[in-house]
């Protein structure tokens, strides 16, 4: 929070602008102290603050949950199948964002829980609310990313001091945390390429040998993906698979 309050005063210095003989003026920062000797913030600067966090939540979204693994695999799929607009990207995302929220739940809930909760009944300082957070959310991550990945940006970061996981700092896991992701999404994308991959190339094979050479594979392949996707309950499969692939903390 300290380094957002000096990101404010460098970028807005007019707002700090006080006229002493002025009554009208209102300080837009007011910094208490209490008797433990913890600082708080005037309210006014915590909602600046608050608004400015909402603009890292599709950052959030998108690189701290299961989210980009889901819409990578959702886009193979639908390459896959040769659909280009079918479903479209506003469904997919829509899909995509409910079935992280089905699966980030349980780490929601331990959020809910043991940080946010216990801030709203001012049991926990706003530090101290952040930290408790950052446990559940730090254990979900940790249990999706290779070790191979979290050495590479450990050592890409030059620091020789972490002894376990679970002493990464969040700027070294999440880009580690990512790149897992982006590697098992591939994955899956994958396998689920070779079946349809196998239908274009006997159509293709089957019209090469009737030389039907002007005639576009894909046109004759496409209602045969869609009807071994519908028959074997695509979606149903898709979507287990992918929320069975997240290991729990």
């Amino acid at each position: 929070m300290r380094w957002l309050v000096l990101l404010f005063v460098l970028l807005a210095p007019t707002a700090f602008a006080q006229t002493a003989g002025d009554p009208l003026s209102i300080p837009a920062v007011t910094l208490s102290t209490d008797g433990e000797g913890e600082q708080t913030y005037s309210v006014s600067l915590q909602i600046l603050l608050l608004m400015s966090a909402l603009t890292f939540i599709p950052a959030f979204v998108m690189m701290m949950t299961s989210f980009t693994r889901i819409i990578i695999v959702f886009s193979i799929l639908r390459q896959a199948l040769g659909l280009q607009q079918t479903p479209s990207s506003q469904i997919l995302i829509g899909l995509a964002l409910f079935l992280t929220l089905f699966i980030m739940a349980p780490v929601f809930e331990r959020i809910n829980e043991t940080a946010l909760q216990p801030y709203l009944a001012e049991e926990l300082g706003p530090q101290e609310a952040v930290d408790a957070a950052s446990i559940p959310l730090r254990g979900f991550m940790l249990a999706q990313t290779r070790e191979t990945d979290l050495e590479l940006f450990v050592r890409l970061a030059r620091r020789d001091d972490i002894t376990s996981p679970d002493a990464v700092p969040f700027h070294i896991l999440v880009p580690a945390f990512v790149t897992s992701e982006l590697k098992t999404a591939f994955q899956i994308g994958f396998m689920i390429f070779i079946p349809f991959l196998i239908i274009d190339l006997v159509v293709a094979s089957v019209l090469m040998a009737m030389g039907m050479m002007m005639l576009s594979p894909l046109i004759i392949s496409l209602p045969f993906k869609i009807m071994l996707f519908v028959l074997v309950d695509g979606w149903a499969l898709i979507i287990g698979t992918l929320a069975a692939s997240f290991a729990t903390a």
